[in-house]
């Protein structure tokens, strides 16, 4: 085999091998679906401790309550089906001012920017209901007992 052609055989395998490498190595970008969700798009008001004390909360009319306390306010028991509505957003009165985002709508905005012209992988409806519930995990994770 000539020179020229052992080189472009040898960077494959030093590209393959480095590929192999970083995907053994490498974290799972889905390893925690839930905690990405909370702090790309919670962390910044409520905190990443979840404690209400995030970067923007000097620039908000009301401090953002504390998600780690949620349990021992509800007698116990995860609010699981009022955060749900709260953070989705669906059943919103019809006046009056909402301090928080409606992630339902981003959501869905988001994903139909991401898919444009390729048909969603499953309705638009899961999607959210996915991201959503991944994220409630993780906020259920963050109580205090």
């Amino acid at each position: 085999m000539c020179k020229t052609a052992r080189f472009p055989m040898a960077l494959m395998a030093l590209l393959f091998s480095g590929v192999a490498f970083s995907q053994s190595t490498a974290p799972s970008r889905t390893s925690d679906f839930g905690k990405r969700e909370f702090e790309a798009n919670c962390a910044s008001c409520h905190g990443v401790s979840g404690k209400g004390n995030g970067p923007l909360v000097e620039f908000l009319r009301r401090s953002p309550p504390d998600l780690t306390l949620l349990v021992k306010k509800s007698q116990g028991v995860f609010p699981m089906n009022r955060l749900y509505e709260v953070i989705e957003g669906g059943n919103l009165p019809a006046h009056g001012a909402r301090d928080m985002p409606v992630w339902g709508q981003e959501y869905r905005i988001k994903d139909a920017e991401y898919y444009m012209d390729t048909p969603y992988p499953i309705s638009p409806e899961a999607m959210v209901r996915t991201r959503l519930l991944a994220l409630l995990e993780y906020i259920n994770r963050l109580q205090e007992r």
